[in-house]
């Protein structure tokens, strides 16, 4: 079982800067493609970013040119950098991985709040 556990969520303005952060289980790099979604009230959670073992990227686009997916493995965590945030970018940020995980990923966190003001 696969542990996942987000932080790094919070309130800012237009134009703001913030770094998600998801620690993981142990050797959860070396084994499934990794994730972040995100649901804002009223919508359907969607897919935002996703990462390979390889460090293949992707990115919605949305997100594309304002948002920086990485990781750490020597920490096991999985990081959103998020630049230029826009009052649209307020949701729930989750972090999953495995499965297919850019359309039915197989283990979720319990998501962090993303807030941004106008």
């Amino acid at each position: 079982q696969v542990q996942l556990e987000e932080t790094g969520g919070g309130l800012v303005q237009a134009g703001d800067s913030l770094t998600l952060s998801c620690i993981a289980s142990e050797g959860t790099f070396n084994t499934f493609a990794m994730a972040w979604f995100r649901q804002a009230p009223g919508k359907e959670r969607e897919l935002v970013a996703a990462i390979t073992w390889t460090d293949s990227t992707y990115y919605s686009d949305a997100v594309q040119g304002r948002f920086t997916v990485s990781t750490d493995k020597s920490k096991n965590t999985l990081y959103l950098q998020m630049n230029s945030l826009e009052p649209e970018d307020t949701a729930v940020y989750y972090c999953a991985a495995g499965g297919v995980v850019t359309t039915s990923p197989k283990f979720w966190g319990r998501g962090t709040q993303v807030t941004v003001s106008s």
